[in-house]
């Protein structure tokens, strides 16, 4: 059985959201080691980056399960996918323990799709309606974060067993978090704009890109060796130059 065709475009914004993601990570380890002196984690320059950065991923996984759903992809295909990015979950975490024992990724962006993954998944039949669940999703953040704050019996939400759910008046100390509430919504409206797009103006996804973006939509079809090996590579020639200075 031949492969399904690939989206270019949206491979070719996936590339760039990689780009991005790799020169924020390069900021964050050039201030890891003190080559930079920058807040990242409350300084609104860094922390908006995140947030667009994540978003853009979190688009097009969603946008690339309405692609798969449209293609007929099989539930085997699927989990074997899923395991992978698992699988490289439980890698980030071991990683992020050696070098940040206090602030390890234990809900970071892969654990996060990982769970949206099936839940975007078994929704896709849901149509229009991703669209309000997508905005309720996103919601249920501020008004979580509400109704903590006036203090009660849901206090216990903002310990780890249950922070990763996403209702949280209290951000944990973590390097990375995308719990369900809000990311969710943002996978959902990426499922639902690509469905509305295959739908209704396909050439929007189908059509090919310039040359000059062709890289792009090529480092979008390796994303996920990609996301592994960058920080590993960076860190290792970060260490090199420390060593040798």
């Amino acid at each position: 059985m031949s492969a399904a065709p690939r989206f270019d475009r949206l491979d070719a914004l996936r590339g760039v959201a990689m780009v991005w993601m790799t020169v924020y990570h390069l900021s964050f380890d050039l201030n890891h080691y003190r080559w930079l002196s920058q807040d990242f984690y409350r300084d609104p320059f860094w922390t908006w980056q995140r947030t667009v950065i994540v978003s853009l991923f979190l688009l097009c996984a969603g946008a690339g399960q309405a692609v798969a759903v449209q293609q007929g992809q099989s539930w085997p295909r699927f989990w074997r996918r899923w395991g992978r990015i698992a699988g490289c979950a439980l890698l980030v975490s071991a990683g992020s323990y050696w070098m940040y024992p206090q602030s390890f990724i234990y809900f970071g962006v892969l654990h996060g799709i990982a769970v949206m993954l099936i839940i975007v998944r078994l929704t896709a039949h849901w149509g229009r309606w991703l669209w309000l669940c997508g905005a309720l999703a996103i919601a249920m953040k501020f008004i979580a974060h509400y109704a903590l704050f006036m203090g009660g019996t849901l206090q216990f939400l903002n310990d780890k067993t249950f922070n990763w759910l996403g209702f949280i008046s209290v951000k944990p100390i973590t390097e990375d978090y995308v719990p369900l509430i809000p990311w969710l919504g943002v996978m959902w409206w990426g499922m639902a704009a690509a469905q509305g797009l295959l739908q209704y103006r396909p050439a929007l996804l189908t059509g090919s890109v310039p040359a000059a973006a062709r890289w792009l939509a090529f480092l979008g079809t390796w994303s996920l060796t990609y996301y592994m090996l960058h920080q590993p590579v960076m860190i290792g020639l970060l260490e090199a130059v420390q060593h040798w200075r």
